[in-house]
């Protein structure tokens, strides 16, 4: 039973109408009701937050950090009603009130604060640490413009603001007493002691204020609530009215200017030394603030930082916050007077790291004079680090330099976030088997011999509550129905009763028909947001994901235009319609990606309007790829192209989601594909394309792209017509020669595309034959969801929880 009924619930959103707005139901608009319902649900969890934290103080409870860049959070109204039991309740009470609840859910702009998988599995893990009562906090930066709105305009993407504040903000509880100061610029003045004790001092900086703005998580089936704390920006320094009163208007506000850019938007583009700037102040800002703010509660509570290693663990999540070592180092060293060992004892056993790519470029280098400049404690006690890291490596490896070179946290006047992780943390995790695999053989192989106990894997996972009962109650109910209740929801593994009905024809049918229903629900709202008629008698073919070219988006492309090529050849060939689904962004600053997205929509153009193609084959790119049209997108998919060079990929949660969903997977063996492999079978997946291993061992040989498209017309004939391009006559030949010839010294072809051509035009034709036997595809599709327990979050949290952060769970 829902702890509120609905005239309850009625009466508090009335109240908050009446208290916030000044309004009466009558005159409240649906921006009114939705904020006075996120303010009522926020009341709740305030409540049990506040019950949670003095339960956590009272039991001197191991507490968890979780430090991330980024937390795709999406919408929140919809997801705190379902955690808190009162989503049916709340749409009974705004029904009774006169307004759609679906209205009002569809109102709320999404909380963007990142850019993809990173912030999205952030999101879920916030979420399974709160169901398993683990007591922890998310932080990160309150972005005021989270990852920007993608316009598709002459067929390239355009980049809009994104301010999701403006009703985002409901849902925001600023806590201005616990404000934290951070420090940039200046100099370091020693001060020596009679002991030979340096005292150093920090002088000639400039501060600025970190106000947190903290967000309640509401847990599943449970009281325990916890926060998701993100930092605002704002400079100490009043307006200078003197300068105003002289008509100087834009030199009075400078500095408020120069101190609330560091939260203005997300991930300023660092192609130049000014954005690089930013992004590393944004860094030191967030961690800065973070541990200032942990330190202060511990010493309030202990008395001492002695112990602060036993009653917290620090998670990096990913590079960019680490940041927290030196500025955990600085605190002990420079604030509580601890010699250095006694400091650096206290953070590593504070600091955990879980890397998510082995791409070199997103293993973050800052340059060192940047540093140095902007961070000048901070650089010598990375300095100090490096120092004896650096002694250690050479008697570790006998003055062999190279190896002593790889290993460095400062070399080549860089400072390397990832070995100063693999120096200072406890434990460090990749996030599915393959990837932790490549970690420890290649990426940081020495580091791995010589502490092979710091080295372990977690592989990811996903909400389910959210990307299945949530966003599919149909599928949902349809689990509860076969599984006996709804006990999958807590207990994920409970999914596998499931598999039960797989030779049952009656429920095979219940699937497809859920898929159909969701298929046209998801068809009907693209109709209304973009005018464009999805056929929802194909195939629902997806890819949706960041765009990047190891997520190899231009393969789906190539075999596009080849199926387009046997259509054009011959009209009237037996041919399984295909809508072909593509949802991406770019960053701003990666031209190539932008490319891709322009040829997609030029390609999209010339088959849609093809009478040769009507209602045959379909080509949509769907603007503004974010995790509100994921949640509608989803349930309606049939097949999932998890398509990324092997090797590349360090697991993918998209993958997962359409799984449980009842997707079929056409992949590679990279990531979790892995993984899922060994749950399905190879009867139960469409797997394609080189293993990472072969990967490896082709560019050893000497991969030559070129002998391809030589060897084989029907892929020559598909790249001279991308460089040739469309009825649009855009020329595409600079992606066709990246292909052929490689460009600004890179390799050939670096993602392999036209080496797993063949296998993944086959791999689609073995899709389609099964497709064609729909009792074989929709038992498939349930033995794929009935598998799928082992990919929720709630499994990856508890294995944090008993392997890592040593800390006990629901």
């Amino acid at each position: 039973m829902a702890e509120y009924t609905k005239a309850q619930l009625t009466d508090m959103i009335i109240g908050k109408l009446q208290r916030n707005f000044g309004r009466t139901v009558e005159e409240a608009t649906k921006d009114h009701m939705f904020k006075a319902c996120a303010l009522v649900l926020r009341d709740i969890m305030s409540r049990r937050q506040m019950e949670t934290d003095n339960r956590v103080w009272e039991g001197q409870q191991r507490q968890v950090h979780y430090l991330s860049l980024e937390f795709l959070m999406g919408r929140s109204l919809e997801k705190n009603a379902y955690n808190l039991g009162l989503l049916d309740t709340l749409k009974d009470a705004l029904e009774g009130l006169g307004f759609s609840a679906s209205d009002l859910f569809e109102k709320e702009p999404d909380a963007g604060l990142g850019n993809g998988g990173l912030g999205r599995l952030a999101a879920c893990y916030l979420d399974s640490m709160t169901t398993l009562e683990i007591p922890a906090t998310g932080y990160s930066i309150c972005y005021e413009l989270g990852i920007f709105k993608q316009k598709i305009i002459d067929g390239k993407q355009v980049e809009l603001a994104d301010n999701w504040l403006g009703l985002g903000d409901a849902w925001l509880i600023p806590k201005l007493d616990e404000a934290e100061e951070v420090r940039f610029g200046g100099k370091i003045v020693d001060h020596w002691d009679e002991n030979g004790h340096n005292h150093p001092e920090h002088v000639g900086y400039t501060t600025v204020l970190a106000i947190p703005r903290d967000m309640e998580i509401a847990g599943y089936k449970t009281r325990h609530t916890n926060i998701l704390r993100l930092w605002d920006a704002k400079s100490p320094v009043p307006v200078d009215m003197s300068l105003y009163s002289r008509g100087e208007y834009l030199k009075a506000v400078e500095q408020q200017a120069m101190a609330e850019v560091i939260a203005k938007v997300l991930y300023p583009d660092d192609n130049h030394y000014e954005g690089k700037s930013l992004r590393l102040k944004q860094q030191y800002f967030f961690v800065s603030a973070t541990v200032q703010s942990i330190v202060r509660k511990h010493r309030s509570q202990y008395g001492t930082l002695r112990n602060f290693h036993e009653k917290h663990v620090i998670q990096i999540n990913d590079t960019h916050p680490t940041l927290v070592i030196p500025e955990l180092m600085r605190i002990l060293l420079d604030v509580e007077g601890y010699s250095w060992d006694e400091a650096w004892h206290i953070v590593t056993r504070s600091v955990c790291y879980t890397n998510h790519t082995i791409l070199a470029e997103a293993l973050e280098r800052w340059p060192q004079t940047l540093i140095e400049t902007l961070l000048p404690r901070i650089w010598q006690i990375l300095k100090e680090i490096s120092g004896r890291y650096q002694q250690q490596l050479q008697y570790r490896y006998g003055g062999d330099m190279n190896k002593v070179g790889q290993m460095a946290i400062i070399w080549g006047g860089e400072v390397r976030m990832a070995n100063l992780c693999v120096c200072a943390c406890q434990a460090i995790n990749g996030v599915s088997a393959l990837h932790s695999d490549i970690l420890k053989r290649d990426v940081f192989h020495d580091a791995y011999l010589a502490h092979p106990d710091k080295f372990q894997n977690v592989t990811n996972g996903i909400d389910h509550r959210r990307w299945l009962s949530q966003i599919n109650p149909k599928l949902d109910a349809l689990i509860r129905e076969c599984t006996g209740g709804d006990q999958y929801l807590l207990h994920p593994e409970a999914i596998q009763g499931l598999e039960k009905y797989k030779d049952d024809k009656s429920v095979l049918l219940q699937l497809a028909k859920i898929k159909d229903e969701n298929k046209r629900r998801f068809a009907s709202y693209i109709a209304r947001e973009s005018g464009v008629i999805l056929n929802t008698d194909a195939i629902f073919d997806v890819q949706v994901k960041r765009l990047h070219e190891y997520k190899r988006q231009l393969l789906n492309v190539l075999h596009i235009i080849h199926l387009y090529n046997q259509l054009r050849d011959n009209p009237n060939m037996d041919f399984t319609p295909q809508t072909f689904l593509f949802g991406a962004k770019a960053a701003p600053g990666y031209h190539v990606a932008k490319e891709i997205i322009q040829l997609i929509n030029s390609l999209s153009t010339q088959i849609n309007n093809d009478p040769v193609c009507k209602d045959k084959l379909q080509v949509v790119f769907l603007e503004n790829y974010r995790v509100s049209l994921a949640e509608k997108l989803m349930p309606a998919s049939e097949l999932s192209e998890q398509i990324s060079t092997a090797g590349k990929e360090a697991s993918g949660t998209g993958n997962m989601k359409f799984m449980m969903n009842g997707a079929l997977t056409i992949g590679t063996l990279d990531g979790a594909n892995v993984e899922m492999h060994q749950q399905v079978g190879d009867e139960n997946i469409f797997l394609f394309g080189l293993t990472a291993d072969q990967v490896a061992e082709r560019k050893r040989q000497g991969y030559r792209s070129l002998d391809y498209y030589q060897q084989n017309q029907a892929l020559k004939r598909v790249i001279d017509q991308i460089s040739a391009g469309f009825s649009d006559h855009v020329s595409y030949s600079d992606l066709t020669n990246r292909l052929l010839f490689g460009a600004g010294g890179s390799m050939a072809d670096e993602y392999m595309l036209l080496a797993d051509f063949d296998s993944y035009c086959a791999a689609h034709q073995r899709a389609l034959e099964t497709y064609a036997d729909q009792q074989r595809w929709n038992q498939m599709s349930l033995i794929n969801i009935a598998r799928s327990g082992i990919f929720a979050a709630d499994r990856s949290i508890a294995e944090y929880a008993k392997n890592i952060w040593h800390v006990p769970t629901r």
